[in-house]
Formats: structure tokens, sequence, C-alpha cells
């Protein structure tokens, strides 16, 4: 199958909830529907195969050893297929003793969607949505595990456009995505860490960039860690990196500045990449909790209850190994500047010599908001000629404007990363600025201090001047007339008045 085909059929069944489903709530049934009809699909071609090893033993082509995740017997999707009342129960029955049966992989992965909600979900509702899905076959002989990752990716984004306001809280425009994992450049066996992943596409996109590069994905496997406080979201995130073929993982519901998900000893557990697009500004952060971290990761202040931004970096910061560590975190642009408890701790982040990079990107790229936002780039180890000094990178600019949201190119990304990988400055759009000219700023770091415009003065030649003048002269003339006609009218009528 390819990839647009499936696409265009997936999209088609969010259109059979149009009504009494909102849009927003698409995801949420969409996406168990279809890991339910593949984990069912695959089952079905690994029993087939077992059989025909077996010259047909029923019973040797149910062993768990046959098959990569458990379906027990009447939980198959045929089975719910088959169901002419009562579908949702069916389908729930079906999806929580899939989960019991796969305790270690599956566990929740179908999210909390409520099947039995007849009022929302009629039985004939359901019917064309499980017949819908039926017309598929979503086993590996007609469905590559690269194809329906794709496709489901495809549809992230499809319902990303649907929910504008509410798709930052779990989609990251595929484009930045790309632009951070390219700054980190992972390597394989490295291990790669997001504590708000959201539905897991920096961290597929860190396999592909090892991919692309030469590396053994299979290097990657265990490697890969991520934290998400949205239940269903953080079930998307599994189903999608299973989709896309991913073997071994760990992402983990929770809320990740309250209660961390990932320990070595005592301490936080490290990683070599850290990655994330974590809520901006978030109120009711975990403050409280913060006064006394257990992690320490108030090493730098405690940030303010209003904006959670900088827990963020200081949980990420504290989650980089020692000596490979890197990260890359999507902020908006006031924690570059604000002051009192913020600017307290941008002094001592500043004063530790890890921040790499500031960049500065374009307006309306991310949803729900159309605030530029911008991306701070940290190394434990930098390189020697780069200490005590930051990178300004102003890509405002880099952008493709659209109706709704603004898109950063292949051509954007390819830019921006140039320009971080020379270190060096350019007029008008990055510089190189010293920690002692940071520190007469009062270590404000917002970026158009360092890095001004060019202001491109318009090139013409004397005769186009001298008829400019002449046009603007003609123009002041006539509208000079124009005022002593009506003043000439005006008082005349008043002396005719009197």
């Amino acid at each position: 199958m390819d990839n647009s085909t499936l696409c265009a059929h997936l999209w088609e069944s969010a259109n059979i909830l149009r009504g009494p489903v909102d849009a927003a709530d698409f995801k949420t049934y969409i996406f168990p529907l279809l890991f339910f009809k593949r984990l069912s699909d695959v089952y079905h071609e690994e029993y087939a195969q077992a059989l025909l090893e077996s010259d047909g033993d029923q019973e040797y082509a149910l062993f768990p050893e046959n098959h990569r995740f458990q379906i027990p017997a009447g939980c198959h999707w045929a089975d719910v297929r088959a169901k002419s009342s009562n579908l949702g129960h069916a389908l729930q029955k079906a999806m929580r003793c899939i989960e019991l049966a796969n305790p270690d992989t599956l566990h929740g992965i179908f999210g909390d969607a409520q099947w039995t909600n007849k009022d929302r979900l009629s039985d004939a509702l359901l019917k064309d949505l499980i017949e819908h899905f039926s017309s598929l076959h979503l086993g590996n002989e007609q469905c590559q595990a690269d194809v329906l990752g794709q496709a489901y990716e495809y549809l992230i984004k499809k319902f990303a456009d649907l929910t504008n306001k509410k798709a930052g809280e779990f989609y990251t425009p595929r484009s930045v995505v790309t632009l951070m994992i390219r700054i980190l450049a992972p390597k394989a066996g490295e291990t790669i860490y997001d504590p708000a992943c959201g539905t897991g596409g920096m961290l597929l996109e860190a396999i592909h960039y090892v991919q692309k590069h030469g590396g053994d994905e299979n290097l990657m496997l265990g490697k890969l860690y991520g934290q998400e406080k949205n239940l269903t979201t953080s079930a998307i995130a599994r189903m999608n990196l299973f989709l896309h073929g991913a073997e071994d993982f760990h992402i983990e519901r929770g809320d990740t500045l309250r209660h961390p998900a990932f320990y070595s000893g005592d301490g936080l557990a490290t990683f070599d990449c850290v990655i994330a697009n974590p809520p901006f500004s978030l109120q009711k952060w975990g403050e409280d909790m913060w006064i006394n971290d257990p992690y320490g990761r108030n090493f730098a202040g405690l940030p303010p209850a209003r904006s959670g931004d900088l827990a963020w970096v200081q949980h990420m910061i504290k989650s980089m190994a020692t000596k490979t560590g890197r990260m890359a975190v999507v902020l908006p642009h006031g924690v570059l500047f604000r002051m009192s408890q913020e600017g307290q701790i941008r002094r001592k982040l500043l004063e530790m010599d890890i921040l790499e990079a500031v960049i500065g990107l374009g307006q309306n790229i991310f949803y729900g908001t159309g605030l530029a936002p911008c991306l701070l780039i940290f190394r434990n180890k930098k390189a020697v000629s780069q200490r005590e000094k930051v990178l300004f990178i102003d890509a405002s600019k880099e952008f493709k404007a659209g109706r709704a949201q603004n898109e950063l190119l292949p051509e954007h990304v390819h830019n921006i990363h140039g320009w971080y990988k020379n270190y060096q400055d350019v007029e008008g759009i990055c510089r190189v600025v010293t920690f002692e000219e940071i520190r007469e700023n009062d270590f404000n770091l917002n970026i158009p201090r360092y890095v001004e415009p060019v202001i491109e003065e318009e090139s013409i030649t004397m005769d186009r001047a001298i008829a400019n003048l002449k046009e603007s002269l003609q123009a002041a003339y006539a509208a000079e007339d124009r005022l002593k006609m009506l003043l000439k009218q005006h008082f005349g009528s008043v002396r005719d008045e009197g």
C-alpha cells in the first residue's frame, strides 16, 4: 500500500466521526483503532506463518513465542467486527485484554477513550468506522512500518491543523524538530531524552537522523526516553514509536517537574542528548515542591510560580551527561530578558559557561501561539574556542508566510544550521558575543541587543531621484490648490450665511 492511498483512507476515518465527536478528540479514537487493526493484522500474519512452518499445527501457531504481541482469544479485530450490537463495549474489552496480555509493552497504550458512550458513539457510527478500517490490510506484507509510520505522522499533523490552539500541547512542527536534532547530531548508541515528549516526534527524528548518517539504528534500542503528562498524548507517542518499527524504548506518563520518571541511584538519570518543546510559561508548575527539590534541580535558583520555563531548563541541564551532554530547548523569548528571579537564574547559568547558542525563530511557526519562540542550546563541554562566548542568531526572517501558519522550509533549516555550525559573525544575522559583553548588559540575552539588523539603503540614479522630487512637488502643489479651493468654498459660504 502506498503512502498517499493510506493517508487518504485514514483521513476519511476522521470524517466519519465529524459531528458527534469534536475535532479535538479525533486522535483519542482514531489512533487506538489504527493500532488495534495493525496489531490484529500482524498477529494474523504471524499465525499464518507459524501454521506454514508447522504443517498446520494450530496449537503451535498460538504459542506466544510466535508473536511479537499477544492477542487473547475473542479479542482480535475480526471478533469485534463480527458483533452487531454494543460495539463500544466489545472494543473496550478487547483493548483492555490486549493491554493485560502485554503488561511490559502495551500497558495503558489504548488510552481512556469512552467507547461505551452511545450518545457520542452509536453502534451505527462504530460499525461504519470499523468497516472503514476493515478494508485496510495493515500487516507487514502490505503495509511496511515506514509507510504506516509516515501515515501516522500525517494524521498527527492533520489533527494539529484542525485544532490549532491546542496542537502545541502535542505537536512540534517537524521542521523545527529537524533543526534541533541536526544541532544535537545524535550518534548511534547515544541516549536521547525528551522530558515533554508529546507524540514522540523528537525521539523518532533522532532515529531518522542516525539512520540517515549511516549509524546502526539497532544501537538505538533501549536508548530512547520520554515523559509526557497527558494520558492520551503519551499513549499516542508509544503507538507512534511502535508503528515506526521501534522495538525498545521508554515512554512514561507523569508530571516531569513534580515526579520525574528516570533515575540513576538517588539522582536523576543523565543522557547524551536532551531535547524538548515544553509548555510555554507554565503556571502552577510545582514551585512548592522545588523549594526543597530532592534532585537538586533548583541549583541556579527557584523560578517564579507564574512561569516554569527555567524550571524545565534546569531539569534538562541536570539530565545532561557530564562529558557528552548537550541539549536543545524551545522557549518563549521572555526567558531571555525577564528580570527578578529569572534574571538571577540566567546569570548563574551563564557563569557555568554551558550556554552555547541563542537562536531566535520567526513568528507564527508554532501551533497555538503567534509568538516567535527561541532555541537555547547548551553543552556541558564547549569547544575551547567557544568558551566564555555565546552565539546569537536572528533567524526571525527565515520562514515562508502562510495564511494560518508560517512554515520553516528545508532551506531555512539549512541556513540556520549552517550559521550555528560555522559559529562566526554574519552581519545582521548572527554574532559571537563574549561573556564580558553579556555581563555589561546585566545578563540580558535579548537577541536585538547583540545582532543589529542590516538597514538596506535603496540605490537609485540621480535622474530617478530628481524625477521623484518633481513628482512629490507636483503632488504637494496639487494638494495645496485643493486646500485653497476648499477654504474658499468654506469662507464663501460663511459670508453668504452672514
